[in-house]
């Protein structure tokens, strides 16, 4: 994890709950689950974006839990895997808000280094068992993320898509902070409003307003 975040984060790390998640993931390994993302990738989203970068934050439940899907990015993929219908969702949106031609990957690593902070509030999934670790997880860590940055930084965007990430909201003070919220863009519910939201754009206007760099949406 990128040094930024251990100074910011020393606290939780020091909680008796820490280790039980990381003998809890060696356990699943020993019980031949496969786990995803891979080891060295769980903290992705931490070294890709230091936490004096983070402008804006992308929250949803946890990991895509389909084969070597995941790598520490929420909604986001590897290369050479094929995009998820809910990702797929996302560059149609990114379309018709900001003409950009949608990619033929789903690896959004260049987002993640545009200071867009891309977390999952659980860290890791068993594959093909969506939410499976969400017990042990239990959200304590992310949670203490989530009002760090809030207690912290000032201006931040969040994008809480979905119900679940919408419950986060009083974590963050939103007297320093901006939330934009909309459905999720999975097939199930990306006509109740996540199409024609618009958070591409106006979190480029947002940023622009403040004299800040606009996020370069093209992944091309």
């Amino acid at each position: 994890m990128h040094d930024s975040w251990k100074l910011i984060l020393a606290n939780e790390f020091a909680e008796p709950y820490f280790p039980h998640i990381k003998q809890f993931l060696l356990q699943e390994k020993q019980s031949w689950h496969i786990i995803y993302p891979k080891w060295l990738d769980i903290f992705n989203a931490f070294n890709l974006t230091p936490f004096d970068q983070v402008k804006v934050v992308i929250l949803w439940q946890d990991p895509y839990h389909g084969e070597w899907e995941a790598h520490g990015l929420c909604f986001s993929v590897q290369d050479g895997v094929r995009q998820p219908p809910s990702l797929k969702n996302i560059f149609k949106e990114l379309q018709d808000d900001l003409w950009i031609v949608p990619p033929k990957h789903g690896n959004l690593t260049k987002r993640a280094k545009q200071w867009v902070f891309l977390l999952n509030a659980s860290l890791t999934v068993r594959k093909d068992e969506p939410n499976s670790h969400k017990d042990i997880w239990r959200h304590i860590f992310t949670d203490a993320v989530i009002k760090a940055i809030s207690d912290t930084k000032d201006w931040v965007i969040f994008l809480l898509r979905w119900a679940f990430a919408q419950n986060k909201k009083e974590l963050i003070d939103t007297s320093r902070h901006i939330i934009l919220s909309c459905p999720h863009p999975s097939p199930f519910s990306v006509h109740k409003w996540f199409f024609w939201s618009k958070h591409f754009s106006q979190v480029n206007k947002i940023l622009k307003s403040r004299g800040l760099k606009e996020i370069n949406r093209d992944l091309n």
